[in-house]
């Protein structure tokens, strides 16, 4: 299989180096030249720069879209028409404009697109899920997320104000780059809408038009509640979730890895740990073997390109809400 990434920033990094370590070697970039990052590690690769020549030229299985957001359509539409399968980073744009092309050019040519959404591939947080689906809690009635970040300290090599994160032109604002929840509690609890949301700029941080708290009110389809609140300014860093049932709570800790479920029948807390070594990498790892499986055409994916819209549709339905529903 041949593999082209566009956007070699540090996620599009990760993703070539999980490839190499599954084995794939047959890997062509192609590069804007604007990453801030050393390029040795890119040397021993064929590049192009221009997105046409790459696609024409080498004829690739599959594509990783790993570009800043705002120039996630502008590699994904020209893949799918070439009939290349996608791994797609969240979200999979800064607007619905485009998308609408992207669903259709993919229908047209068969070609499958996995979101990456590597949440869904977290063992604890998968845990939670089959706890939900076994009924463990009863009925979900009200569920909530929370994660805080501090912004300049995920990328220490570079300047925070530059990222996409913090640029409304490339796409950022918490909203969009923290939009993980907004997947994964569908993913856990089911189809869901916005029904309320507050978005605002809170903190001392230079951002470019982009919001860096939000709060964001749910409903399920099912009848449960929900929230999420995200930030760009909390120190040390949260991220977790709490679940609350007719019979029970689970309650899951991304920084503990853990995963807590109480029943009201049993009176006492049941917990599920990571596995032994587990790191961070190890859910990329496991969402780029899954790509393997999808691009081979031995798997569906697990985060479809209707996952990520709907995902999408959430944050813009926060954004459009910034004083409230």
């Amino acid at each position: 299989m041949r593999f082209l990434i566009a956007g070699l920033g540090s996620i599009g990094r990760r993703h070539l180096r999980n490839l190499l370590a599954l084995g794939q070697r047959d890997i062509v970039l192609y590069r804007t030249h604007r990453a801030t990052l050393p390029d040795d590690e890119l040397a021993a690769f064929p590049a192009e720069t221009d997105l046409r020549t790459a696609l024409n030229r080498y004829r690739p299985d599959a594509v990783i879209v790993a570009s800043p957001t705002s120039l996630h359509l502008e590699v994904a539409i020209p893949a799918a028409q070439a009939g290349c399968h996608l791994l797609l980073e969240k979200p999979v744009a800064p607007d619905l404009q485009g998308v609408d092309e992207l669903r259709r050019a993919a229908q047209e040519t068969g070609a499958r697109v996995l979101v990456g959404f590597q949440f869904r591939f977290h063992p604890t947080l998968r845990q939670v899920r089959a706890w939900l689906q076994q009924g463990a809690i009863g009925r979900p009635l009200f569920v909530r997320a929370h994660w805080g970040e501090y912004l300049p300290d995920w990328h220490p090599w570079e300047d925070y104000r530059q990222s996409y994160a913090a640029r409304a032109d490339l796409g950022g604002g918490v909203v969009r780059t923290l939009s993980h929840p907004l997947d994964y509690l569908r993913f856990l609890v089911g189809e869901a809408e916005v029904a309320w949301a507050y978005t605002a700029r809170l903190s001392d941080l230079e951002l470019q038009g982009v919001e860096d708290t939000a709060e964001i009110g749910l409903r399920f389809a099912g009848g449960a509640l929900g929230s999420v609140h995200l930030n760009y300014h909390q120190r040390p860093a949260a991220h977790w979730l709490e679940a609350l049932g007719t019979e029970g709570t689970i309650q899951w800790n991304y920084t503990t890895g853990e995963a807590r479920l109480w029943q009201a029948a049993r009176g006492q807390w049941e917990t599920a740990r990571l596995p032994k070594g587990w790191e961070r990498n190890a859910m990329f790892l496991a969402e780029m073997a899954h790509f393997l499986a999808v691009v081979r055409g031995e798997a569906e994916p697990i985060c479809t390109l209707e996952d990520g819209i709907r995902a999408l549709e959430f944050a813009l339905a926060a954004l459009e809400q910034p004083a409230g529903g």
